[in-house]
């Protein structure tokens, strides 16, 4: 998460039921502007815990977790009592999951709450199930067979749940009632692949490969990133490294990743060597 922490948020009280990414990321950064967020997980806990524990840990640091059951009425009742006096509720199920917890009805019983609902696909297809790697594909952000390797649509779709949990409490203030903000994730992804749909990225595309100011090119131990679009930067590439991608690619060969991560904070010319992710961390270069 990032560091940026503020206290805008602060008094206000978010109930999250969500788990896997989108809702969690959100809760992290309303708990980061100042929130207070308990998180209610089933009783088997929240799946990303058991996939990516430190990434898990990072996002509900600061937060009450609390393991419920919320198939035992007992156990409802406290998630009711939590709510009684929450300002949003944020959510990340199926419509027929929140109906079976009768949370479809929540502006009845809790009138001025914020109820953020995240849902994978909109309209008809709402039950349709999904995850971040079946909304990419269907919009076309990915290169097949390989995988992502960011989650897009859960991060874009994390974003929009921060800014309708604002926007609903901005507007609390002037009607004195809450809202049902629904952020759907394949929107989201529909989104992120305008950029594709526009010709602006992707394979012989400008930002994907076919200038030679904004490319990935080979060192002699790695590889580094070039991105200097505009004339200012590209006229200092051509005076120094060179102007086609022919001449680049020889250029860059000649030394290794870091002589030209150096170099470029020398000139002052967006060029970073490329790091490798791993399990652990990142790996020096690529």
């Amino acid at each position: 998460m990032s560091s940026l922490t503020s206290v805008s948020l602060a008094g206000i009280r978010v109930v999250s039921l969500a788990v896997n990414l989108p809702g969690p990321i959100a809760a992290a950064r309303l708990s980061a502007m100042g929130a207070q967020v308990t998180k209610i997980e089933p009783s088997s806990g929240d799946p990303l815990a058991a996939v990516a524990r430190a990434w898990y840990d990072e996002l509900v640091v600061d937060q009450e977790v609390v393991p419920v059951n919320l198939r035992q009425s007992e156990q409802l009742s406290y998630l009711e009592g939590r709510l009684a006096d929450a300002d949003v509720l944020l959510t990340a199920m199926r419509p027929s999951a929140l109906s079976r917890l009768g949370l479809d009805r929540i502006s009845e019983t809790c009138p001025t709450i914020i109820h953020v609902e995240i849902v994978g696909h909109g309209g008809d297809l709402e039950e349709m199930p999904g995850h971040d790697l079946t909304y990419q594909a269907g919009h076309g952000t990915l290169c097949a067979p390989g995988m992502p390797l960011v989650p897009v649509a859960d991060l874009l779709g994390a974003e929009r749940a921060v800014s309708a949990a604002v926007a609903g409490l901005f507007n609390r203030v002037s009607t004195g009632t809450g809202s049902h903000q629904r952020i759907v994730l394949d929107d989201a992804a529909e989104l992120a692949g305008a950029a594709v749909r526009h010709g602006l990225m992707g394979p012989g595309t400008p930002l994907g490969g076919a200038l030679p100011t904004y490319r990935i090119y080979a060192t002699s131990d790695a590889h580094v990133a070039l991105a200097a679009l505009e004339p200012h930067f590209a006229a200092r590439v051509a005076a120094h490294l060179g102007r086609t991608i022919e001449e680049l690619e020889a250029c860059f060969a000649t030394q290794p990743a870091t002589h030209w991560e150096m170099l470029g904070r020398e000139l002052d010319i967006p060029l970073v060597a490329v790091r490798t992710p791993t399990h652990g961390g990142m790996n020096e270069h690529s």
